[in-house]
C-alpha cells in the first residue's frame, strides 16, 4: 500500500498536541476532557480549529441527520478523540464515512485509553482510503 503523507506537518502538530494533552491529563477519562484539552492545546499552538461543527447527512437529497465531529483542525483534518480498547477497522470505517460526509481529506483517530497514545491517520484519495498505524 502506498502511504499518502499529505498534510504531514499539520497531522504531526495535532499528534504532538495529543501527546501533550495525554501527558498532562493522564489516560482513561471519558472522551470530552481530551477533546476540550485538544481545543486548549490547539489554541496555545496557534492551530486553527472548529469544535463540534455540524455537517448534514443527506439521503436522496433529504437531510436525515447531522454528523458532529469533535474537532476540525487546519480547516481540513477531522480529529476524533476516543477512549476505547484499541482502534479497529470499525473506527477506520467510521472515519472513512466522516471524510465522505465532510469532503475533508484527512482524519486522525486519537485513542487516549492507555498511557501510550494510539493514533491512526486516514486519508481520502480519489481512488480509495488509506490509513497508517501509529508506531
Amino acid at each position: 500500500m502506498n502511504a499518502d503523507f499529505s498534510y504531514k506537518e499539520e497531522t504531526d502538530s495535532i499528534i504532538g498536541s495529543a501527546f501533550a494533552v495525554l501527558n498532562e491529563i493522564g489516560h482513561g477519562f471519558h472522551e470530552k476532557p481530551y477533546e476540550n484539552g485538544l481545543a486548549v492545546e490547539f489554541g496555545f499552538r496557534g492551530i486553527a480549529f472548529l469544535q463540534q461543527p455540524r455537517y448534514p447527512i443527506i439521503y436522496r437529497g433529504v437531510q436525515v441527520s447531522e454528523f458532529v465531529p469533535d474537532l476540525i483542525a487546519f480547516g481540513k483534518i477531522i480529529v476524533d478523540a476516543k477512549v476505547i480498547e484499541g482502534i479497529t477497522d470499525l473506527e477506520i470505517g467510521q472515519m472513512i464515512n466522516y471524510l465522505k460526509i465532510t469532503g475533508l481529506p484527512i482524519g486522525l483517530i486519537l485513542n487516549f485509553k492507555n498511557p501510550k497514545l494510539e493514533f491512526r491517520r486516514v486519508v481520502a484519495t480519489t481512488q480509495s482510503f488509506i490509513h497508517r498505524k501509529s508506531s
